[in-house]
């Protein structure tokens, strides 16, 4: 594949942040420099960085309950092709690429030579399995044996998807790329007497949502003048959503979809890219998917305001498959990773948001009403009106929540926003007006249940930081060349989610201790990893941590010796980090989900057998990984994989 149509999924393409809003850089200089990250000698050094130069976290609130333990022995640095977890686990694949949803009189099979139709795969699971949530059936209940999956499907690897790949393109391979993205909603259960989880099919539940699915808008950009097309005059419906990454569940039963790296399925070879694109990273050429070649809604020169309608978070109700999911604009259009939502004391929504590009922000969105725990109707709208807010995480430890509301702090008119349908439609250029402050591509971010108002966030690498031309290190991104990532963390003002301020430090710097230059040493307790990305608590407080080493790099490079990419746990007031499983060849880690009772976990094996372009070759579809089919398999699938403990009893302990 040459590399004009190398697809950049994992977040690394190059930097759409040209802004100058360093705004205490001066202050940043005097007490942290550059040299100082650079010299800091060693493991010890950077340990020293973290322990010494940066800032103490907040003291936090002590924990209500005991602790938790981890009682697994670690698993091994892996290269098998296959997922490896503890002794006395079970690990068993429940939902691959291709196979039936589960609607009632549509089930195709999936064929091993990828020639599935299009209809059929709208009706099937989609491609790479990432972001996923658990809801208990009946709903409202918190039912561990009978639910539904929710599951995003983030992009295609199209030379598996089709028998000959890329050749002979044409209208069926774009529409049935795009019937391999979006969300699958499936039941499933456990079929007891020591027999697993399955898929329930039929299901009146079972649904799939694609990039050819009609989506509502909602919030302050419905009707926008730069949300209306041709085929949309009111700008009031889009039909479809892509490039689903990372995702949200609400108190209310709803999931949260989150559109990323929408722009490179868009193209403008115009040759005039307007500020707007540009720093959404459109470009003169695609990723190399081609959708624009057949369907014009791609191509920016005849449908300039269509990649304004990408780039957000999608609201689905899992339980009504009729239902519209809708695009919640009031909480910003940018790259999103993940919307992980929380209730703050005063009863209102909280959504935390990372924008997963190097130099890009933090934001948080918190809603006008208040939550109210038996009334899904009121709820329906709770993430249409609110304030959107970004990050500024400051050299001596404080942080602020900067509002991007029109009128306020420089937004407005005469820096381009008309309306607050502005400000969130291009929330990028809105941050950088009040001075967020640029990160290492913040991935997902992750509450406590044990300490209220304590939150991470995966920041998961940034070869550029401190690079010619690039920003430099500043105290929240410490480290020049950081190829490893970080792991930081805030406690919010008053242990209240709402709150404007806030103290924070950063958790972990990831790294190798034998690495040779040092700032890819790292820092840290137990075992290492590099690259985090995959992040959330479970309902004992334990931090479980999923990376993603892209394919060009894993295993190799600053990577060598570390084997597939990994999923460890950490309990926060030890940090003491064990490895629990690593996956198959070619594969990311993703997508945590579990049951209520803390004895199922569900995660997501992504793109097994991906190569360096990030595109298979059709004549060698298991060059890399025949995973999980074997190796008479016609390709390899992404699926959701079903983790237990084989004596029944609680995930880690």
């Amino acid at each position: 594949m040459s590399d004009s149509y190398k697809i950049k999924h994992h977040g690394v393409e190059e930097c759409s942040n040209t802004s100058d809003n360093s705004a205490f850089s001066a202050v940043l200089d005097a007490r942290f420099s550059r040299r100082s990250v650079l010299q800091a000698g060693g493991a010890a050094g950077v340990a020293g960085l973290s322990a010494g130069l940066l800032p103490a976290l907040v003291q936090a609130a002590p924990l209500s309950a005991k602790p938790a333990v981890l009682g697994f022995a670690p698993v091994p640095f892996s290269v098998e092709d296959r997922v490896v977890v503890p002794q006395g686990y079970a690990a068993d694949v429940l939902y691959a690429w291709g196979d039936p949803v589960g609607i009632k009189g549509m089930s195709p099979a999936f064929k091993a030579d990828a020639s599935n139709s299009a209809a059929e795969q709208a009706v099937q699971a989609g491609m790479h399995h990432d972001g996923m949530a658990y809801f208990g059936l009946p709903q409202g209940t918190k039912t561990s044996k009978h639910g539904l999956l929710a599951i995003n499907h983030e992009y295609t690897d199209d030379g598996l998807l089709h028998s000959d790949g890329m050749k002979s393109w044409d209208g069926d391979k774009v529409k049935k790329a795009q019937a391999a993205n979006g969300v699958s909603v499936i039941e499933v259960e456990d079929a007891g007497k020591g027999r697993g989880w399955r898929v329930v099919r039929p299901s009146k539940y079972a649904r799939r949502i694609t990039a050819s699915t009609p989506i509502a808008i909602g919030g302050p950009a419905r009707g926008h003048t730069l949300m209306k097309t041709e085929a949309d005059p009111l700008g009031v419906e889009i039909l479809g959503t892509l490039n689903n990454c990372a995702n949200g569940q609400t108190p209310w039963g709803t999931y949260l979809t989150c559109e990323e790296n929408f722009d490179g399925y868009f193209v403008n070879d115009s040759g005039a890219l307007s500020d707007n694109e540009k720093r959404y990273g459109i470009k003169n050429k695609d990723a190399g998917y081609k959708w624009a070649w057949e369907d014009f809604r791609f191509d920016l020169q005849l449908n300039p305001n269509e990649a304004n309608r990408f780039g957000w978070v999608v609201e689905i109700d899992p339980f009504d498959p009729k239902s519209k999911p809708v695009k919640r604009t009031a909480l910003g259009r940018f790259k999103h990773e993940g919307a992980t939502v929380t209730i703050a004391p005063d009863g209102r929504a909280v959504v935390y948001m990372g924008d997963d590009q190097r130099f890009e922000y933090i934001y948080k969105f918190v809603s006008k009403n208040r939550y109210q725990p038996n009334n899904r109707k009121a709820n329906s709208r709770l993430l249409d009106e609110g304030t959107l807010y970004v990050a500024r995480f400051d050299a001596d430890g404080a942080g602020q929540w900067l509002p991007l509301v029109h009128g306020q702090n420089g937004v407005d008119a005469s820096r381009g926003f008309a309306d607050q349908g502005e400000v969130v439609i291009k929330a990028r250029m809105a941050a950088d007006v009040v001075g967020a402050t640029k990160m290492d591509r913040p991935e997902w971010i992750a509450i406590n249940p044990k300490v209220a108002g304590e939150v991470y966030c995966t920041l998961t690498n940034n070869s550029e930081r401190g690079g010619e031309g690039k920003p430099g290190v500043d105290a929240a991104n410490p480290r020049a060349d950081n190829k490893f990532g970080h792991i930081i963390r805030w406690h919010e003002a008053g242990g209240n989610a709402a709150a404007n301020a806030f103290k924070w430090d950063i958790f972990a710097l990831a790294g190798k201790p034998d690495a040779v230059k040092s700032e890819h040493k790292g820092a840290l307790k137990g075992d290492i990893f590099g690259s985090a990305d995959g992040l959330s608590f479970d309902q004992q407080g334990v931090l479980w941590v999923q990376t993603d080493v892209s394919t060009s790099t894993v295993n190799m490079k600053e990577y060598a010796g570390m084997g597939n990419n990994q999923m460890l746990a950490v309990i926060p007031e030890t940090g003491e980090f064990r490895r629990f499983l690593t996956g198959p060849n070619g594969s990311e880690i993703t997508g945590i989900s579990f049951t209520p009772d803390n004895k199922t976990l569900f995660i997501n094996i992504q793109h097994p057998g991906e190569p360096e372009s990030e595109r298979s070759d059709p004549a060698k579809p298991t060059a890399i990984s025949s995973w999980p089919d074997g190796a008479a398999a016609g390709r390899p699938r992404s699926a959701t994989v079903v983790i237990r403990k084989l004596d029944g009893g609680v995930i880690g302990s």
